[in-house]
């Protein structure tokens, strides 16, 4: 069997879920939209079921794929509906659901509904993605109460720079959201995972940790709470081939490395077809037999080379740690130029193991 493999380690989940928990002093929504970020929603959903306050995920069918699989807890469609006859399927299975267009809170206007539902009608404070305008929020808010068709509403937004702790666009965010919920009374949730990390002023009755979860940092600089998080996946394959070079030999496609002096490379079984991203270059950090080492020339499909040449006890067979508890996904991002939410989310074909459950 290839040895490609990714390890999930559940108690690291439940350790980071409590952070979030413990650093805002709010209830928290577990986000595992995107298959928990390529970590597997069912189970990380399982794991956490008996302390988390809910999940977010994307939309409906990441949802259902939960009830089937027995979680009751509540569950946030984070974009809401696409189509008004969802409605019906958010009732039957008590999801909650974010209101971020009028076409969306005129659907449910219209809708016979058998009850009411909870709703998050999110602002759009500044990141012009998805959400309502400041002058339309008070009377979206005024309408969905007047509807008799909504059961609680939470008033959210979503912060479009909280990674970048020296800016002052979540301020001015958080400014366009206290102006336009003047007035209501709901709970609030603005915090995602870099504001629950790293903007402890923002005020919010709920928090919706993401990238956090799965240990990963949303920082490029250092920040102590992240440090406090524990990697969840462990991303590792193991040497199928060792070639001794000499000095002046090319290594892989295009020849982009070439060897300075008599090298020993491991070729191992991971490459862009499982994931691994494709643009990191030479010099992107692995583990092999428990010392760190680097890759070499570009990635495969199904392969890529690191450099064994001052490792002399790793051989084949040797197992190769290409992120997790050692080598740390953040640091791997960006030597390829990306995010660990993408690395995470890209990641396919490899089983997922798990532990701690």
């Amino acid at each position: 069997m290839r040895p490609a493999r990714a390890l999930i380690d559940l108690q690291a989940l439940r350790h980071n879920y409590q952070i979030a928990r413990e650093v805002s002093g709010a209830k928290a929504l577990a986000v595992i939209k995107a298959d928990a970020y390529g970590h597997g929603a069912v189970r990380c959903a399982q794991a956490l079921e008996a302390e988390a306050d809910g999940f977010a995920v994307a939309c409906i069918e990441e949802a259902l794929e939960l009830r089937a699989a027995g979680i009751r807890a509540p569950v946030l469609l984070l974009e809401g509906f696409f189509e008004a006859d969802e409605l019906s399927l958010i009732v039957e299975h008590d999801f909650w659901c974010v209101v971020h267009s009028l076409w969306q809170l005129e659907a449910i206007e219209k809708a016979a509904l058998s009850k009411p539902i909870v709703v998050w009608l999110k602002l759009d404070s500044g990141m012009h993605r998805v959400g309502l305008h400041p002058k339309d929020y008070q009377a979206a808010y005024q309408r969905l109460l007047a509807s008799g068709k909504v059961a609680k509403i939470v008033l959210m937004s979503h912060f479009a720079r909280a990674d970048e702790l020296h800016s002052q666009a979540s301020a001015e965010q958080v400014a366009v959201f206290e102006a336009a919920r003047q007035g209501l009374s709901a709970e609030v949730s603005l915090r995602n995972s870099p504001a629950v990390l790293g903007w402890p002023q923002v005020p919010s009755d709920w928090v919706r940790p993401g990238i956090m979860l799965y240990g990963a940092t949303p920082f490029e600089e250092a920040n102590a709470l992240a440090a406090r998080l524990q990697p969840v996946m462990t991303l590792e394959s193991k040497v199928i081939c060792v070639r001794e070079l000499p000095a002046g030999e090319p290594i892989g496609y295009g020849a982009k490395f070439i060897t300075q002096k008599p090298m020993r490379v491991g070729v191992v079984a991971m490459g862009y077809a499982d994931g691994y991203p494709r643009q990191a270059p030479t010099g992107t950090p692995v583990l092999v037999a428990g010392q760190r080492s680097q890759l070499i020339g570009r990635v495969s499909m199904d392969m890529l080379c690191i450099d064994l040449t001052d490792v002399p006890q790793a051989g084949l067979g040797s197992t190769v740690e290409l992120w997790g508890k050692n080598i740390l996904a953040s640091d791997v991002a960006i030597a390829a130029g990306t995010i660990p939410y993408q690395i995470f989310c890209n990641l396919r074909r490899v089983p997922l193991l798990y532990s701690g459950a």
